[in-house]
């Protein structure tokens, strides 16, 4: 472009106009090893179809937009009539409606639905992670409401419908409807035990009344909320709808919203309950098993929230330096720069592997797998998350300058980065119940020596990682001190057997020499030089037509 003063070359086009799933070759890969192949071609074509949604400028922009105008709370009419509504971007009912068709809510009843579902997370994620809150606490909420088949029978058809309706009425008058969660409160946060809000029984059967409140309530405009109090028998899930059966609303008072460092296009709440109609959701006392269900599906999403995040920010790091030139040559082709990238890159990869193997284990349903997911969950969902923010921020950095205008997008992704390691159970909360699985469901440790134990002898250092790890576990003497390193292993010992097995060998080699041999610094850009690493940055590279 020709300017009065200069003339402006060298600039990278935007990262539009390309098939998210498909060029991100390590989830597709993962996706088509774990389906059944009748399935691969119905299944294949609905993820690129959605990567090529995901990809195009116009979402990319509704993104954008729905981040830069966040939403707003109007507590009264214009007449002085408490409304206690949520009003969003256009943008944010645009891309909530297309997560809703593109079925991010219908695992339950889909062949490999949680697989299919959680490559479409991924992907989706890369285009706006906001609205990825409401639609993982509805696909959550499906196991705890199984806990009651009447109001599962209820509510599970609306829930993973696959249209969204965002008027407020009744539920049984719409053709699909969302739900949050509310569970923290100021006392107690994470401790749910220390909760105060009382559930009075009412005189219709499982029906209560709420008196209290929630710290955090996300996604407050959804059609129901999962919901724990303290009722006679102790603390109790309760489902409370936002409308009533007769069209009146709810008692639900919003008192403010959360102004969040990212995550700024979703809505999280304060909210009140005072004589607030709640029907009971399992037996009194047992709320916590109750709700548990929910929390780990939502926990799952953590990871597979963290991976597209992850994903995206590698993407464009490769993207960018592929056609910036610095030094007389491109970017992507200086040493020390193709390293970064190569190291960002198995970062990345391990993090999509091990995310996607989860949630295929979530499909089987047999005990072997339950029990690997009772321990690799809350291992993932420590580990990965926590690489995330790392991870942003060094990709960020790829683009110099440029990656810390908010135009380039980094920003936001910057800033979106430690959510998933907050939400759902912060770094100890995961490091914790990893002891937990240990020392109650000896079938968990059993599942997953028997999972990494699948690629022994095909990398002596994943074997060296595995004989350390077995010596730690054989020591448990002062062992909640040292929860994080544990479940650290656990998660990078998973990653490298997985990657050994399936990933390109110089993947797997770059990944086991600097995360479990020791060959690595303790920033990215710190791989040994002798590894192939142009090969791993190329399979990262994203294809996609500057002409978008």
């Amino acid at each position: 472009m020709a300017g009065s003063t200069h003339l402006v070359t060298n600039q990278v086009p935007p990262l539009v106009g390309y098939d998210v799933f498909s060029a991100d070759r390590a989830l597709a890969a993962a996706v088509e090893r774990q389906l059944e192949p009748d399935l691969r071609q119905e299944v294949l074509g609905e993820l690129s179809a959605l990567g090529r949604t995901s990809g195009s400028a116009q979402v990319q922009e509704w993104g954008a937009q729905a981040n830069d105008n966040p939403p707003r709370l109007r507590t009264h009419d214009r007449y002085g009539h408490r409304i206690d509504e949520v009003e969003f971007h256009p943008a944010w009912h645009r891309l909530l409606g297309k997560g809703v068709s593109a079925g991010l809510t219908a695992a339950w009843g889909r062949p490999a639905g949680h697989l299919r579902r959680a490559a479409a997370f991924v992907v989706w994620t890369q285009v706006e992670a906001g609205n990825g809150c409401p639609l993982s606490m509805t696909h959550a909420a499906v196991p705890a409401l199984r806990a009651d088949p009447d109001l599962a029978a209820e509510w599970e058809p609306r829930l993973t419908s696959m249209v969204y309706d965002r008027e407020l009425r009744p539920a049984d008058r719409k053709a699909g409807a969302l739900f949050g969660m509310a569970m923290t409160e100021k006392q107690g946060g994470s401790d749910v035990r220390a909760n105060t809000t009382a559930a009075r029984p009412l005189a219709e059967a499982g029906a209560y009344e709420l008196t209290g409140h929630k710290w955090f309530c996300s996604a407050p405009m959804s059609d129901g909320f999962l919901v724990l109090a303290q009722a006679p028998e102790g603390l109790t899930c309760f489902l409370v709808p936002r409308v009533l059966g007769d069209g009146t609303r709810n008692v639900f008072r919003i008192q403010r919203l959360k102004d969040k460092l990212g995550n700024r296009s979703n809505a999280s709440a304060e909210v009140e309950f005072d004589g607030t109609w709640a029907r009971r959701v399992g037996e009194e006392g047992r709320g916590v098993r109750t709700i548990i269900e929910m929390v780990a599906a939502t926990r799952l999403d953590c990871v597979l929230g963290s991976a597209g995040l992850m994903r995206q920010a590698v993407a464009q790091a490769v993207h960018h330096c592929s056609y910036r030139e610095a030094f007389g040559g491109k970017l992507v082709d200086k040493p020390l720069m193709r390293n970064v990238l190569a190291d960002l890159a198995i970062e990345s990869e391990a993090a999509t592997t091990l995310a996607l193997r989860l949630a295929a284990a979530c499909d089987d349903g047999g005990e072997q797998e339950r029990a690997l997911l009772r321990i690799a969950v809350p291992a993932a969902k420590y580990w990965v998350t926590k690489r995330c923010p790392a991870v942003a921020v060094e990709a960020a950095e790829c683009l110099g300058g440029n990656g810390y205008v908010e135009e380039s997008g980094m920003p936001r992704l910057v800033r979106e980065s430690p959510l998933n390691s907050i939400w759902e159970g912060a770094g100890n909360m995961q490091a914790l119940d990893v002891l937990r699985a240990l020392r109650r469901e000896p079938g968990a440790l059993d599942a997953y020596l028997r999972e990494v134990g699948q690629a022994r002898g095909a990398d002596h250092r994943l074997d060296g990682a595995i004989k350390n790890l077995l010596t730690e576990l054989a020591d448990l003497e002062g062992v909640e001190g040292r929860a994080r390193r544990l479940a650290e292993r656990l998660a990078l010992v998973l990653q490298g057997s997985l990657l050994v097995r399936f990933a390109p060998p110089q993947v797997a080699d770059a990944f086991c020499a600097a995360r479990l041999g020791g060959d690595g610094g303790a920033a990215f850009g710190t791989l040994p030089h002798t590894l192939d690493l142009a090969a791993v940055v190329e399979r990262a590279r994203p294809e996609h037509d500057p002409a978008s």
